[in-house]
């Protein structure tokens, strides 16, 4: 096993450099604001008179996160409707009134090519968000606007370019109230995040390390909530699998209350194995942070163990990708533990290849 204590070994493993993504997150966050803004200037003419009715994110992966980050942090802020599309096609309602963003980093997600093509045939307002390829050149052909953001990272360490350009456009189109201290706010405070989780902090006052140490070799299931810490719990899953290599699964709370919990009446060898992380917020509703503590107690009963992580920060945006960011830096602590480095992604890349050699 790996000492996370040992800098220039996880330098070694880190060919993508995953870990100097996570120290410049921050000022990717503040970054991608003014790109935002810039796009904004040219975007908001020609679409400020368009009414729009309801907000569509298609993409996949690390592309569609932050349309999941945004339905959830727009919820009780704005007057329409966010959705996230991970398909081909696009729902039957798609039509003038709607606005998608086309978001691919690489601009080569067929899914998402496919999607951009029935937004344009449908009549919607589309904007492009992409680092380049053929999205973009499809875009700038068909007049589409385009919001160009770095080139060089994998799409899951572009989660500010990826999210905040986004919610700066819908401030701009009067959908959204203004969004600067938010953002300010949070580079901020990932800025005193990094300086506990970095990796030159060691694994005794280093929690993202122990918490990759709690998991190693256990299966992780991460538990959020509805409303609230959910997209969390969903890219801690995601993060884990792309970044670990490993099995990791999530759920919700009150639904997994109705379902999921009955699966702990199970063999104890196989509880034995599991590792849950329960992400809470100061904003969940006051009967799920009844229904958090009882199920801490009935879990921990039988499994690996339990860990409860509360949200911080003094802002709403904050507090969300206070939760991220620490999962992040788990996940590529807990990719060290195994010896595996964290950046490729070689069985999606062999799948894309399959696909491309079948048609």
């Amino acid at each position: 096993m790996v000492n996370l204590d040992d800098y220039p070994r996880l330098k070694e493993l880190d060919s993508h450099k995953m870990l100097d993504a996570l120290a410049k997150l921050p000022e990717q966050c503040q970054e991608a604001q003014q790109l935002g803004k810039r796009a904004a200037l040219s975007l908001v003419f020609s679409m400020k008179e368009k009414e729009i009715a309801q907000v569509m994110v298609t993409g996949l992966g690390g592309s569609a996160i932050g349309g999941d980050l945004l339905r959830t942090y727009i919820a009780d802020k704005a007057n329409i409707p966010v959705m996230v599309n991970r398909h081909y096609e696009l729902a039957r309602f798609v039509g003038a009134k709607t606005l998608i963003f086309a978001v691919s980093y690489s601009g080569n997600t067929e899914e998402t090519i496919s999607a951009y093509r029935q937004a344009k045939a449908k009549g919607a307002t589309v904007v492009a968000l992409t680092s380049g390829g053929a999205l973009k050149e499809m875009a700038l052909q068909d007049n589409i606007p385009v919001i160009t953001v770095p080139a060089g990272f994998a799409p899951r360490a572009a989660l500010g370019y990826l999210f905040i350009p986004i919610l700066v456009v819908l401030e701009h189109l009067d959908l959204l109230n203004s969004q600067e201290t938010e953002v300010n706010t949070l580079a901020s405070h990932l800025k005193d995040l990094y300086n506990q989780y970095r990796p030159e902090v060691p694994l005794a006052k280093n929690y993202a390390k122990l918490l990759a140490s709690q998991l190693y070799n256990r299966l992780p299931v991460i538990w959020g909530s509805s409303e609230t810490t959910e997209v969390a719990a969903q890219r801690w899953k995601g993060q884990i699998n792309e970044n670990a290599k490993v099995l990791a699964y999530w759920n919700v709370f009150p639904e997994l209350n109705h379902n999921e919990i009955v699966g702990f009446e199970g063999p104890a060898e196989l509880l034995r194995r599991l590792y849950l992380v329960i992400l809470s917020h100061p904003h969940d509703h006051p009967q799920v942070k009844k229904r958090i503590s009882i199920t801490k107690e009935l879990t921990a009963r039988v499994a690996a163990g339990v860990s409860e992580i509360s949200a911080s920060g003094n802002a709403e945006l904050a507090r969300l990708f206070s939760l991220i960011y620490l999962g992040d830096y788990t996940s590529v602590y807990l990719a060290f533990l195994y010896g595996v480095d964290p950046g490729p992604v070689k069985v999606i890349d062999q799948l894309k290849k399959a696909l491309r050699e079948e048609k």
